[in-house]
């Protein structure tokens, strides 16, 4: 059977990940799959169960998908498969927070992504890795596997490129390198706004509200923190509105609007920490930036 269209799904399931639309690239990976299924060879059902696992993983329902990544992993019959399987994997776990599980899995992705050579696979691996070390707040670890990553992406991945920059921006940030990396990150955020990537520009957002409140440009932190909250909610990223609110608290309430600043804190605390009524007043008298990472 012809396997164009299998490759054409693949592909169109792709450019919906690039740019951030991943229920699309979910449907687009499960008719593939559908197709290695009923017509395609062993390896096209395997790719296409990894395609698949990714989506769902990124959309948070693929804990049902372990099962088969472990599988195509343990059975290494195709190095691409291998690669991509343990991946997903440590993917999953980066995002339930087992990071010592996620790290794991990431060194066996870069090792297989190694003996395919493909560039492009160890620069998102390495910028993986950055995101796992970054959550555990090695922060100078984290700097240099993105350093790493960028050094190996290839050019015509913009999208990628600019993630992997926004992650260096935000480290620099914590590193005190406040020039560098408000560099880096309006870089990222002028890429992802030319590709119309808006999930993918709210951590660049959160982290650009972080930084200028480490900088006191209050007025700034609060533009950049509110976009972040629009997006985040538009997009349904729970643990980004989180974010959002516990910086635009921190900003109102160094601006010394400590009604709009309790009114975010109280949303925080009745969206996230139901139980934990005395937060709002405790979120008043603490410095916020010391007590989270936007990374983890």
């Amino acid at each position: 059977m012809n396997s164009d269209i299998f490759e054409d799904l693949r592909s169109y399931g792709e450019e919906a990940i690039r740019t951030g639309q991943l229920a699309a690239a979910e449907d687009l990976y499960d008719r593939a799959l559908r197709w290695a299924l009923e017509n395609g060879e062993p390896w096209q059902i395997d790719l296409g169960l990894c395609n698949r696992a990714a989506a769902a993983i990124e959309l948070g329902h693929g804990e049902g998908e372990l099962p088969r990544l472990r599988e195509i992993l343990l059975r290494n019959a195709n190095p691409q498969n291998c690669r991509l399987a343990a991946y997903n994997i440590s993917r999953y776990y980066e995002l339930t927070k087992n990071y010592k599980k996620s790290l794991f899995y990431a060194r066996i992705a870069l090792e297989r992504g190694e003996t395919v050579g493909r560039r492009d696979w160890m620069a998102s691996t390495h910028n993986h890795i950055g995101n796992v070390l970054l959550a555990e707040s090695f922060i100078a670890e984290a700097s240099q596997s993105y350093e790493l990553a960028l050094s190996l992406m290839p050019d015509g991945q913009a999208v990628w490129r600019a993630n992997i920059l926004g992650n260096l921006g935000y480290c620099r940030i914590l590193q005190h390198r406040h020039s560098e990396g408000y560099t880096l990150l309006y870089e990222s955020l002028r890429t992802l706004r030319r590709f119309r990537a808006e999930r993918y520009m709210v951590s660049t957002l959160i982290d650009l509200c972080f930084a200028h409140l480490e900088t006191s440009r209050l007025h700034y932190a609060e533009r950049w923190g509110a976009l972040a909250l629009e997006l985040a909610e538009r997009t349904q990223q729970r643990d980004s509105v989180k974010n959002a609110l516990y910086l635009l608290g921190e900003t109102a309430h160094l601006s010394g609007d400590d009604e709009v600043a309790r009114s975010y804190f109280t949303r925080l605390q009745h969206d996230f920490f139901p139980d934990e009524v005395y937060l709002p007043g405790f979120l008043m008298t603490v410095d916020i930036r010391k007590l989270i990472n936007l990374h983890a």
